[in-house]
């Protein structure tokens, strides 16, 4: 007869093998996602390798939005039901996001996805527009702004990535992204949970938190091959471009989330001493993600720098 001990192996082995079985998530083919995930304005363009997901929607001075690590066009969804009835607005999935999905090559510095941005708009025959991004989407668009902007008109930042604040210890996904052995877990097991609760982190009002929004963000994560994208984008080696900045003469608008969890409104002091000709918005109880947790309030400000200049 089995002592206790071979026992309690036996059990401990079958209640983590359980356990993996339950929170595995398999990767989510682009066909299938492409039937919930697109619609009369989805478009695909061939770039570098990839198919781009983008929409094209409304008349007039065109504006491109750019969003951040994780996302998708999906989140300035708010933001174009508004802006379409006077501008025309131009989304994309960037590359290792949403339904664009991985670089063939794994280029993801800056200066990489400025290069994709500047094919993306030659492509579609836009030379002129506006630029707005949040987070990722903002680093590129002002490092993008600084190579080109004889293209860019105005340039909207949204809490941008660039600085790096080396007291401030990086949002646990990332952490654990770096992580030798459990970035490779993380590349099949990631559970609904865990996309909430890292959600969570960049909504300050956490109501506004809707299940449709947690759902949205998982599934387009669990687009194939895009986790392993963002475990070999967040392992690259960070570079200080910042010095650009200062080259950006266009005006320039600093929108900040006050209550931003993974990068400090103490950043817009930054942004603003190193950008020549600029604005600062701050939103008070308001997290990483004003175009999602505050769409209106925040579309205002944008418009009234539109109006500006």
């Amino acid at each position: 007869m089995p002592s206790r001990k071979i026992i309690l192996k036996i059990f401990v082995s079958i209640s983590i093998l359980s356990l993996g079985f339950y929170l595995y998530s398999p990767d989510i083919l682009v066909s299938e996602l492409k039937k919930k995930y697109t619609n009369q304005h989805s478009k695909f363009v061939e770039i570098e390798g990839m198919n781009v997901h983008y929409r094209d929607e409304g008349e007039g001075q065109v504006i491109v939005l750019l969003h951040g690590t994780g996302a998708s066009l999906h989140t300035w969804d708010k933001w174009t039901e508004e802006l379409k009835n006077n501008f025309r607005i131009i989304r994309l999935d960037l590359p290792a996001y949403g339904l664009t999905g991985p670089h063939p090559e794994n280029k993801y510095s800056l200066p990489d996805y400025s290069n994709f941005l500047n094919s993306f708009v030659d492509s579609i025959g836009v030379d002129n527009f506006i630029l707005s991004g949040n987070s990722l989407g903002g680093a590129i668009a002002w490092y993008y702004a600084s190579e080109y902007q004889n293209k860019v008109k105005l340039l909207s930042l949204l809490d941008p990535g660039g600085f790096y604040n080396k007291d401030k210890q990086s949002p646990l996904v990332f952490r654990l992204a770096r992580a030798p052995g459990i970035n490779k877990i993380l590349r099949y097991v990631t559970p609904r949970f865990f996309i909430k609760n890292t959600l969570k982190e960049v909504y300050y009002d956490k109501t506004k938190l809707t299940d449709k929004k947690i759902d949205t963000y998982r599934d387009l994560i669990l687009r194939e091959n895009n986790r392993e994208s963002f475990i070999n984008r967040t392992n690259s080696s960070p570079v200080d471009y910042t010095q650009r900045l200062k080259s950006i003469i266009i005006p320039t608008q600093i929108l900040w989330g006050n209550e931003d969890e993974w990068i400090s409104v103490e950043n817009a002091k930054l942004f603003s001493e190193a950008l020549p000709n600029n604005r600062v918005d701050i939103m008070q109880e308001t997290g990483h993600l004003p175009m999602e947790e505050r769409p209106y309030e925040s579309l205002e400000l944008l418009l009234n720098f539109i109006d500006e200049n």
